[in-house]
């Protein structure tokens, strides 16, 4: 197996970039239960939000909300297995970034909460 460039500059670097992000989008659907019933949310609420937001910036603040949750739930299942690749052996260093990251997670879930109930209800 070739080693990857990482010297790659222009498009060759964005093609690449593309490649792993797609790629990291995939193994999250496939192996991510929470971020798959994430992406049905999303499914469903972009397009309501599309459709209930008034203007563009309550639009745009209503799919970046959902956006958002999905943003930190890759971010949360990165520590994740950052830290299960180091050691699974139970450590307090490990259960702390692991509920770090659950709390990034809950707090997107309450961001996205809060402003479709602040856009949709005022």
């Amino acid at each position: 197996m070739k080693s990857p460039d990482y010297t790659a500059t222009g498009v060759r670097r964005i093609v690449r970039a593309t490649g792993s992000s797609l790629a990291g989008l995939l193994t999250a659907v496939r192996h991510e239960a929470a971020f798959r019933q994430e992406v049905v949310l999303a499914v469903v609420l972009i397009p309501l939000a599309l459709i209930l937001g008034g203007t563009g910036v309550e639009r745009a603040l209503l799919v970046g909300s959902v956006i958002a949750l999905l943003v930190v739930e890759l971010l949360n299942t990165a520590v994740e297995a950052v830290v299960d690749r180091v050691s699974l052996e139970r450590h307090p260093q490990s259960k702390r970034a692991k509920d770090l990251a659950s709390a990034a997670v809950a707090l997107a879930v309450v961001n996205l909460v809060a402003v479709w109930a602040l856009v949709l209800l005022t």
